[in-house]
């Protein structure tokens, strides 16, 4: 139903070839869903984003011509754009580490490496003991059998 709506207004026969629901079935949905006032028309996230994106470059007369045609208020479409400017500009900076964080994460970084490689060396040296092991006693049984 979304697709028949703005800002995508997608023909009934391509939708209706998508979905396999009759043009008059998709007719009537979508002059019901046009009899509600606009404010009452749900907006997906991405049409939001895509109505943003498409009036970002007009100026006040043709957004507003823009906002009429698909049954908006200039202002909500502020505040969609508000809102995405926010939500790209707050990610960066939480994501982004200090230069206090980078040093201490580079030591612990070395700390946890040079802990490795003495668990490493250790468990190479407890392996080799308990190859050694077998063989002696491999060798010492070997030679009570005899």
């Amino acid at each position: 139903m979304a697709r028949l709506l703005p800002p995508e207004s997608a023909t009934l026969e391509v939708v209706a070839r998508e979905t396999g629901i009759g043009t008059a079935t998709l007719e009537r949905w979508r002059g019901e869903e046009l009899s509600r006032p606009a404010r009452e028309r749900a907006w997906t996230a991405a049409a939001r984003f895509d109505a943003v994106l498409t009036t970002a470059v007009m100026d006040e007369s043709a957004k507003s011509a823009w906002c009429r045609a698909n049954g908006l208020y200039p202002l909500q479409l502020a505040t969609w754009q508000k809102s995405a400017t926010q939500a790209l500009a707050d990610k960066p900076d939480e994501l982004r580490a200090t230069p206090l964080q980078t040093k201490q994460d580079r030591r612990r970084i070395k700390e946890l490496e040079r802990e490795l490689l003495r668990k490493d060396r250790a468990l190479a040296e407890t392996a080799a003991l308990l190859v050694l092991s077998k063989k002696v006693g491999a060798i010492f049984n070997m030679g009570e059998a005899e």
